[in-house]
């Protein structure tokens, strides 16, 4: 393959991040939000883009990978359509917020180690703490608060979400 065809190709394979970059006018100190923009759109940041993104501003993939992997923001592994974050900060632990993880994980079958559904549509995380303390016990889906939870309103939670993605697809 000639590299005018590799070069079109790889092009369209990053069109999205190309769009990204267009935005931030390939300026290198813009970094942190052309990786946040590039997440918001893939929901994580796959190793190939990191790469293409790296060349796009001449700099070194080790540089990128860095940015990444410093920040807790940024995932590297792919993530469900809704990540479920449950707080373990002081406030939320002694009112019981892991036994709301480990209620989650179950319902979903997933572990500590297996965080994302097969399907893609869930992802479970423990963070140290989502600044909502009055709140507890707290888990965030998306960007959406849920706070004084119980094991079985986190479990209604979850399942209102299962019901609307099967509604939604049967829709389609």
């Amino acid at each position: 393959m000639d590299t005018e065809i590799q070069s079109v190709s790889r092009s369209r394979q990053f069109s999205k991040v190309c769009e990204v970059l267009d935005h931030f006018a390939y300026d290198s100190t813009k970094l942190i939000p052309i990786l946040q923009a590039v997440q918001e759109e893939y929901r994580y940041l796959p190793e190939e883009v990191m790469s293409f993104i790296a060349t796009s501003l001449d700099l070194s993939p080790a540089r990128v990978y860095g940015v990444a992997t410093f920040y807790s923001h940024f995932a590297l592994e792919a993530k469900g359509k809704y990540v479920i974050r449950v707080c373990d900060g002081t406030a939320c632990h002694v009112k019981g917020s892991m036994k709301l993880a480990d209620v989650v994980r179950e319902k979903l079958g997933l572990d500590e180690k297996k965080t994302t559904t097969p399907d893609m549509l869930f992802t479970v995380e423990t963070v140290s703490c989502l600044g909502a303390c009055g709140l507890a016990p707290v888990m965030v889906i998306n960007d959406e608060v849920h706070g004084q939870l119980t094991a079985e309103k986190a479990n209604q939670i979850v399942d209102n979400i299962i019901t609307m993605e099967r509604n939604n697809a049967r829709n389609n």
